[in-house]
This record gives C-alpha cells, structure tokens and sequence, in this order.
C-alpha cells in the first residue's frame, strides 16, 4: 500500500475579528428595538418578548470569546445583522476562490510544492456559495494546478472525508498531489438575531497538501496511517436554504432558511458515535488513544471537546493533548480542526502520533490517524 502523507497547511484568518462584548452589545440593541417596537404585541401575549444576550453566557455556553468574519459592519448593524458583501461579477474571484486561494498558497509553501505539480484540488466545506461551477475548479483555475477538481460537502466533517478523498486517490493512483481546501463563511449562514447561537460561528479559511510520501520535499510531514469515516442521519443540526426555496415563497425567507440546530440532542447522540467511531478506528490501527500525543478535535463547543477526549482517554486530558483554537475562532466548521492541526504540530518529533477529527451535522464523523515523518 501506497504511503500517503499530509506535506504541508495553511490557514486564512480575515481581516475582523468580533469579541463577545461587541457582539453582545449589538444584538442587545436589536432587542430593545424589537422590544420597544412590539411593545403593545408582547403585553397583549401576541409577541414574546426578547432576551438581553450576554459575554459571560456566551463563554460559560461555548468557551467562545472572539471570532474572525470577512465583514464586520453589517452584522454589528441591529437594523441589518448580516455580513454585508456585494455580489462580485463572474469575472472577479468568488469569495469562497479568494479565500482558499490564500489559506492554499501557504499550504503549498510549507509542502515544498509549486501549484503545477498538485492534479486535484477538492474543495470541502459546509457553505458553498454557489452551485456550479464548482468552487474547486475556480481556485484550480486561480493557482495554476493541473487534473481535476470538485466541490464536497459533509458540513463539518467536510475536511476529513477531502482528506480521506485525496487519500485514496493518491493509493489508487487518479492523482498525485491534492490540495484539499476548506474556505468557511459562517457568517453568511447564521441568523445573528438568535439568542441562541448568534456568538457560534466565524469565518477562516485551511488547506492542506496530501500527496505520496515518494515525492514529499518537506521535513514537516505526517503520515497518513488511516481514515475512518461514518454517517448517520438526523435533522438536528439543519440549513434549508437551496435553489428550491423559490419555488415556495410564502418560506423562502423563514428562520430554517440559516443554520439551526437542537443543542442538547447533539451533544446527547452525536457526541457517543464520534467517540465509538474513533475508538473503532484506532482499534482497527491496534493503536490506542493513549498512543496519541495530541487530539486535533472540531472545535465546536469546549465542553463537547473536553467531553469527547475525556471519554477516549478515561481521564481529564490537558490542554496540550487537546488544543483548543475555537476560543478566538469560534466554530469555523469544516475548518477547525485543521486550525488546530496547523497552529499545534510544530513541537511533534518522528514517530510521534496525532489525531485529525471532525464532526458535525449529518450526522457525520471523520478520523485521521498521522505519524511525524
């Protein structure tokens, strides 16, 4: 069997940054507005009266204090609360292009690998914002790669099913050097006037370089030692936003048409499969979760993480074999755990084993099991 390394990463981090008092601040005007607004509906029971959000709340719920957006302005805008981004023409990069271009530059970098010599790109991520043509063929286009590219999305899970994708099509031959790319914005996707979940999500962009570890160049690599994917459906965590939508136009613009998820379900159901699948996984490398240095987890929820490594490791991990990035990230989705990955992999030494997971909606969970070259 065909070696399969990951030879390099990059990570795109926009230019706003929101902390949780900006946020807050914003979106307790929007409900003194709403409020004063409805004033006589909510006395009259009509209407129910909206709740003040709060930083605390937000950091106890999610261990969230900041996250990065592409635009900052609309969403701290109570009378708009969504990122404000003109519509590009199709001769200008898309933001999704623009985005992975940057994040797949330094990847490329850090591989040791010129854009010409990658043959697949796979763009993988939860928020694509168009339909075709595909996103990965647009940054294929933007960098200068040769072969093929397509676009994949497994929500959260999207950048270990890309690199269990260019994985495989390294083994069977179909291609020799994979960009994997997962440009994420959010902030496009979520309903800011939610108490909820106004505070879940930022925006990023990561990519990583898989290819055969024949024609690595770079001293920083990691084995590939094996993928483990799995899916199980459910609508706990849902977006209805598509094409169709206008079709029906008394509910193209209802609250399922952005992100919405039912907290608690999640973190009861989901949070067992990604801990069996994981489990199973290692079992099938006859590794494990003690053989692991670090856990490279989705960065969702600091409590799902610590839950989910406390449960693999029968003990409390530390906070270095379980870093934690989504503090000032907030959940980037398909991204995250590669933001993990890529700021928490330098102290590894050969040999050393690190774990790649992600999981999310679907429901649907990746594993990727690495060694240091």
């Amino acid at each position: 069997m065909k070696s399969v390394v990951i030879s390099g990463s990059g990570l795109y981090t926009p230019p706003h940054s929101i902390s949780n008092d900006e946020l807050v601040e914003s979106f307790n005007r929007y409900v003194d507005n709403y409020n004063d607004h409805h004033q006589s509906a909510i006395a009259a029971g009509d209407f129910p009266s909206l709740e003040h959000s709060s930083s605390d709340f937000i950091h106890k719920a999610s261990g969230i204090k900041n996250r990065f957006v592409v635009e900052k302005s609309g969403i701290l805008d109570p009378d708009f609360m969504a990122p404000r981004l003109p519509e590009r023409t199709n001769d200008q990069p898309s933001l999704l292009c623009e985005m992975a271009v940057s994040a797949a530059q330094q990847a490329l970098t850090k591989a040791a690998k010129s854009a010409d010599e990658i043959d697949l790109v796979i763009v993988a991520c939860s928020n694509m914002q168009r339909a075709y043509p595909a996103i990965a063929i647009e940054v294929q286009a933007a960098l200068g790669c040769q072969g093929y590219g397509y676009d994949m999305n497994v929500a959260c899970s999207s950048a270990t099913f890309g690199i269990s994708a260019a994985s495989d099509a390294i083994r069977s031959g179909s291609a020799r050097c994979a960009l994997v790319v997962n440009p994420e914005v959010c902030s496009g996707h979520l309903d800011f006037r939610d108490r909820d979940c106004h505070f879940i999500f930022g925006d990023v962009a990561t990519a990583v370089v898989v290819e055969a570890e024949e024609t690595c160049n770079s001293d920083g690599a990691f084995e590939i030692l094996g993928t483990r994917l799995a899916t199980e459906f459910s609508n706990n965590i849902r977006n209805n936003f598509g094409f169709l939508n206008r079709t029906h136009p008394q509910s193209r613009d209802a609250r399922d048409k952005l992100f919405v998820q039912q907290g608690r379900k999640v973190f009861k159901e989901l949070l067992p499969l990604v801990t069996q699948t994981i489990s199973s996984h290692l079992n099938e490398l006859q590794l494990s979760p003690s053989d692991f240095k670090r856990f490279w987890l989705h960065q969702a929820n600091l409590t799902m993480n610590i839950f989910a490594a406390k449960k693999l490791l029968g003990r409390e991990p530390s906070t270095t074999e379980v870093p934690i990035v989504l503090d000032q990230y907030a959940n980037t989705s398909s991204a995250g755990s590669v933001i993990a990955f890529h700021l928490h992999q330098q102290d590894f030494q050969q040999g050393e084993l690190g774990l790649l997971s992600s999981f999310g909606a679907g429901y649907s969970i990746g594993s990727v099991a690495l060694k240091k070259k």
